[in-house]
C-alpha cells in the first residue's frame, strides 16, 4: 500500500506546490487588468464619464415667456395668458423604455379618458430629448400622472402658458391666433427660434409677434431615477413681452360682431379724423381657442374647406365689385372735371342703349328726368351710365385712386389686399385687348372690373367726410412695457389728399344725406333719431346675369350667385366722426340689407358716447 503524505507536518508534495504558484500567477495578472482598465476609466476617460453621469440627473429646461396682451383703446383686456399643463415624455437609452406610455394609455383607459397622441415613439428617439405627447390637457389628466409618478418613469407634467382669447370669435379675423413653429419656419429662422416656440400665426398676433414673444429663459433641474425634479440647480428668468393697445372699442367690436350674426361679409369702423379702426368684423368667424389644445384634422379641414372662408378676414383681403357706392366717386370726377353741373339732368326710362346692348336700371319703369341729386339719392343707374360715357374710363380711374382704391390701405395686418381700378392700359397689359366703351358703362356703377375690399371703402368715405384728408388706416395705438410705459406710439399719417372743390364736396354731402333722410331715399334704413347719417348703397353682381328676365331670375336663385350688398356712411352730417363699410355676401339688396346692420353699429357707437359722457 502505498504511503500518503502528511499534510500536517508542513510538507507539501512539490506538485501542489506547482499549481499553487500558476493560481497566484493567473490572480495577479487579472488584478493588474482591472487596475489598469479602473485607472483608465477615472483617469483617462473620467471627465467624459463624469459628464455622461451628470447629464443622466440634470435636465436643461427652456422657460417659455409670458406672451404680451393685447388690450382695446380703454385698457380692456382681450387677449390674455393662462396656463397649459402638458404631458411630457423624456425618453432614456433603456430598451423598452416606451412602456411608460402604455402604462399611460391603461391608466387613462381606465379612466375613460382619450389618449391624443397618435405617433409611435421611434426606438432611434434621441435619449433625454423631451416629446410633447398632449398640449393643455385636463386637471383630471394632471392628478392622475402625478400621482402615478413613480409607475412612470420618464412622464412628467409641464406647466407653459398660452392665449386666453377672451369672447374669441369676435375678435379672431383681426387679432388672430398663435401655434407651435413649424418645421419649415424652423429651418428658415436661422437659430432665433427652438423647438417648441409659439408665434403669431394670423391678425395682429403674426404681425407684432417679434414684440409680443418675450425672450426665453432657462433653468438646470436635478432629477432622480424616475426623471422627477428633486432639485433647482440654478435660473435665468423669461422676459415678457410687450402688449398691444389697439385703437379697436370693444363694445363697438361685440355690437360689430352682433350686426353681422348669421351673415357672411364684414363690416369696418373708421375714426374718420385720424383713421383709427375703432371696430373691424369678418364673418362667419371662428374660435381661436381652439388652437390652444393643437387642433385635429377634422376641425383645420372643417375651418380650411369652409367656402365661407372663416379664417380669411374679408374686411382687408374679399374683393367685391362697390356696386353703387362707387357713385359717389364717379360723381366728384364729373363735377370736378366740368362734365356735369348740379343741375344737369337725363331722362331715365328704365334701360340705357349703347350699339346694340341694352344696359338697365335697376328700377323697371325707370327715374324720369333727375338731376345729379336725386340720381345719387335714388341711385338712378341710367344717370351714371350717362354720365361714366362722357368721362371715360381713364378720368374715373384717377379719381378712384384720389379716393384710395386700387391700392392697399397700409393697415397693420398682414395678408390685406389692394383691389383693382381697371384702365385701358391695365386692360392692354392684362387681358391683351383694347378697352371697350361697353365696360365704362359697367364700371360706371361699379361692376365690371372694379374690385374694392370693405377697408377701402370705409376709407374712401371717411377721407370724403373728414373734408379730403386720406388718412392710413391703423389698428395698433401704441406698444407698452408691462409696467405700463409707452415703448412704440403710433402717431396718425396722411397718405393723401382728394384735392376736392369745397363746393363739390358741400354738394355731394347734401345727396348724400339725402340718400338716408329724404323721401326715396335708398339708405333709409340707415335712418338715425337725433343723427344725420349720410351714405350710400349699392347692390353688385356676383356673375353677369343674361338680357332673359326668366333667366335672370332663376339664376338669381343660386345662393352663392346672388347680389352682394353693400352701404357705406358716415355721422353726424357736420363734424362727422365715424365711416363705416359693411359688405354681405349673396344677400340681395344694399337698402334692405346691409343699411340695417350699420345702423346697427352707427347706434353702437353713440349709445357709447353717451354713456362716456354720463360716466
Amino acid at each position: 500500500m502505498k504511503k500518503q503524505p502528511n499534510l500536517l507536518n508542513g510538507q507539501e508534495p512539490p506538485e501542489f506546490r506547482q499549481k499553487f504558484k500558476i493560481a497566484g500567477y493567473v490572480l495577479l495578472i487579472a488584478l493588474s487588468i482591472l487596475l489598469a482598465r479602473l485607472g483608465y476609466l477615472q483617469i483617462v476617460k473620467g471627465a467624459e464619464y463624469r459628464q455622461k453621469s451628470e447629464n443622466n440627473s440634470v435636465r436643461f429646461r427652456n422657460l417659455k415667456p409670458l406672451r404680451g396682451l393685447i388690450m382695446d383703446r380703454n385698457g380692456v383686456v382681450l387677449v390674455d395668458n393662462m396656463p397649459s399643463f402638458d404631458v411630457i415624455y423624456i425618453p432614456n437609452k433603456k430598451k423598452g423604455n416606451e412602456l411608460s406610455i402604455e402604462k399611460l394609455k391603461n391608466l387613462y383607459r381606465n379612466k375613460s379618458l382619450e389618449f391624443l397622441y397618435d405617433q409611435s415613439i421611434s426606438k432611434n428617439a434621441k435619449p433625454y430629448s423631451p416629446i410633447k405627447l398632449e398640449k393643455n390637457v385636463s386637471m383630471e389628466k394632471v392628478a392622475l400622472i402625478e400621482t402615478n409618478a413613480l409607475d412612470l418613469p420618464g412622464i412628467y407634467v409641464d406647466v407653459s402658458p398660452i392665449r386666453l382669447y377672451l369672447d374669441g370669435e369676435m375678435l379672431a379675423p383681426v387679432i388672430g391666433y398663435t401655434g407651435e413653429i413649424s418645421k419649415e419656419d424652423l429651418e428658415k429662422s436661422e437659430g432665433r427660434y427652438a423647438y417648441g416656440d409659439v408665434l403669431g400665426k394670423h391678425g395682429v398676433e403674426k404681425k407684432f409677434d417679434s414684440y409680443m414673444r418675450g425672450r426665453r429663459g432657462a433653468e438646470l433641474v436635478e432629477v432622480n431615477v424616475y426623471g422627477k425634479e428633486i432639485k433647482n440647480l440654478g435660473r435665468i428668468d423669461p422676459v415678457s413681452g410687450y402688449n398691444i393697445v389697439l385703437n379697436l372699442d370693444a363694445d363697438l367690436q361685440k355690437a360689430t360682431g352682433e350686426a353681422l350674426a348669421g351673415r357672411s361679409g364684414a363690416a369696418v369702423v373708421l375714426d374718420v379724423r385720424d383713421g383709427s379702426v375703432l371696430a373691424m368684423f369678418s364673418a362667419p368667424s371662428f374660435d381661436p381657442n381652439l388652437f390652444n389644445s393643437g387642433i385635429s384634422y377634422e376641425q383645420w379641414d372643417k375651418l380650411q374647406n369652409n367656402p365661407l372662408a372663416p379664417l380669411s378676414n374679408k374686411a382687408i383681403s374679399g374683393q367685391y365689385p362697390p356696386g353703387s357706392t362707387y357713385k359717389l366717386i364717379v360723381a366728384a370726377a364729373a363735377l370736378e372735371e366740368g362734365v356735369i353741373t348740379p343741375e344737369t339732368k337725363v331722362f331715365c326710362n328704365g334701360s340705357f342703349t349703347l350699339g346694340n346692348r341694352t344696359y338697365r336700371c335697376w328700377k323697371k319703369g325707370g327715374h324720369g328726368w333727375v338731376d345729379l341729386h336725386q340720381a345719387i339719392v335714388e341711385s338712378c343707374d341710367v344717370y351714371f351710365y350717362t354720365v361714366g360715357k362722357m368721362l371715360g374710363v381713364d378720368k374715373i380711374a384717377e379719381y378712384a385712386k384720389r379716393f384710395g382704391l386700387g391700392g392697399i390701405a397700409g393697415i397693420d395686418l398682414p395678408n390685406e389686399k389692394g383691389g383693382l381700378v381697371p384702365t385701358k392700359e391695365w386692360k392692354l397689359k392684362r387681358k391683351k385687348s383694347l378697352w371697350q366703351m361697353g365696360e365704362t358703362i359697367s364700371i360706371s356703377i361699379g361692376q365690371g372690373f372694379n374690385l374694392v375690399t370693405p377697408l377701402q371703402l370705409a376709407n374712401a368715405y371717411s377721407a370724403f367726410a373728414n373734408g379730403g384728408t386720406l388718412w392710413r388706416p391703423r389698428l395698433v395705438k401704441y406698444i407698452e412695457s408691462t409696467d405700463g410705459k409707452i415703448y412704440k406710439e403710433f402717431l396718425p399719417e396722411k397718405e393723401g389728399e382728394l384735392n376736392l372743390n369745397p363746393k363739390t364736396i358741400e354738394i355731394l354731402n347734401s345727396a348724400l344725406w339725402g340718400v338716408v333722410n329724404e323721401p326715396g331715399g335708398t339708405g333709409k334704413n340707415a335712418k338715425l333719431s337725433g343723427i344725420d347719417v349720410c351714405g350710400k348703397t349699392g347692390t353688385s353682381q356676383v356673375l353677369g346675369l343674361p338680357q332673359n328676365e326668366i333667366a335672370r331670375r332663376a339664376k338669381r336663385l343660386a345662393a352663392f350667385q346672388k347680389d352682394h350688398a353693400l352701404f357705406a356712411c358716415y355721422a353726424p352730417l357736420k363734424n362727422p366722426e365715424i365711416a363705416v363699410a359693411v359688405i354681405l355676401e349673396n344677400a340681395g339688396g344694399g337698402g334692405a340689407v346691409a343699411a340695417p346692420v350699420a345702423r346697427k353699429i352707427l347706434s353702437a357707437y353713440f349709445e357709447g358716447k353717451k354713456k362716456d359722457k354720463k360716466q
